[in-house]
């Protein structure tokens, strides 16, 4: 049973074997006369082995093939396989709390990864300049379509595709969402959604989850892979029962501490040789091995003798009609076993 719950509408899903169902006509007949708000009734064929509810084949019995419903002034067709919140009052909460933690500004392109029939999508459209919304099912997509025609949203587009192969797709591509939205299912995001999503550095995302533990594993992935979790947003959808639905906001996180490098140029070797030794390092080594200091100025010296630029700062003085000391042969000897030393001469 799905019930649209401002409109009052209800579908009706008979799940069965076989379409070959006795007195199919006079059950319909029964059950609409006796409850004159039911506005749908399906029949869908399920003869699969596994926990999957629905199957691919349904007939209209009764109705329409759908019942619209509106929450926060937008309105919804929800069709028999389309995913949609159980409880209308809760979910227009979720939807404006993952509106609010999005943070639009109306210049935002948003991806929303398992938009369903486009709920979220519209909403996150209203305030921001583009969304994209990828869903699974082709009845999905086909209803949030129709969904962003009913409410007149154009900046919003919709494709059928799995969220983790579309997002890798994108990552691929180059996109750069400004916030992504993800409404997974009870099992969360795998990894390939998760590294795709972290390699398009949205600057915001939000999650909303229907199950803690996945959700606790899925923050902790983001948090290692460079987001940190901001906001976390419990809330009641299931009255009386364990579960309980969240919205979580995260955000692209930025380093906690710079460090300030203060570089005396005089001590830089900008040159062709790739800088494999410091001023400092060429006149340590001289040092160390044969107790002999020499300037910086003789190093460059003899470094240009070699073939290798200096900066005029080293081989002009600031003074006017400079009387510049030359390296004495000694010296240039210690500097060229060091310059051999560091592979910057042969």
């Amino acid at each position: 049973i799905k019930h649209a719950f401002f409109s009052d509408e209800v579908m009706v899903v008979w799940i069965v074997r076989s379409f070959q169902i006795p007195h199919g006509k006079e059950m319909v007949q029964e059950l609409t006369a006796a409850l004159p708000f039911v506005k749908s009734v399906i029949l869908n064929l399920n003869v699969r082995d596994d926990n999957v509810i629905l199957g691919d084949k349904e007939q209209l019995l009764f109705g329409e093939h759908a019942i619209t419903d509106s929450i926060h002034d937008l309105k919804f067709s929800i069709s028999s396989k389309s995913f949609y919140q159980v409880n209308p009052r809760q979910t227009e909460i979720l939807y404006g709390k993952a509106l609010e933690f999005a943070q639009l500004t109306g210049k935002e392109a948003v991806l929303d990864l398992y938009c369903g029939v486009g709920t979220i999508s519209m909403f996150l459209a209203q305030q921001a300049k583009h969304v994209t919304g990828i869903e699974i099912v082709p009845q999905a997509i086909r209803d949030a379509r129709k969904n962003a025609a009913l409410n007149g949203i154009a900046n919003i587009d919709f494709v059928c595709s799995d969220a983790a192969d579309y997002a890798k797709k994108l990552c691929e591509q180059g996109a750069h969402p400004d916030v992504i939205v993800v409404d997974p299912p009870r099992k969360g995001c795998d990894v390939q959604t998760i590294d795709s999503m972290v390699m398009m550095q949205p600057k915001r995302i939000v999650y909303v989850s229907c199950d803690p533990g996945t959700l606790a594993r899925d923050l902790k992935l983001l948090e290692e892979k460079g987001y940190r979790t901001e906001i976390v947003q419990p809330l009641d959808m299931f009255p009386f029962t364990h579960h309980v639905e969240t919205v979580v906001q995260l955000v692209r996180k930025k380093p906690d501490t710079y460090i300030d490098i203060t570089v005396d140029m005089d001590e830089l070797d900008l040159t062709s040789s790739e800088a494999k030794a410091t001023y400092d390092e060429i006149k340590d080594y001289i040092f160390d091995k044969h107790r002999v200091k020499v300037s910086s100025l003789y190093v460059a010296q003899v470094k240009q003798k070699h073939g290798i630029i200096e900066r005029d700062c080293y081989n002009n003085s600031k003074k006017d009609n400079p009387k510049q000391p030359q390296c004495p042969p000694e010296k240039v000897k210690l500097i060229e076993e060091a310059l051999r030393h560091f592979k910057m001469i042969s």
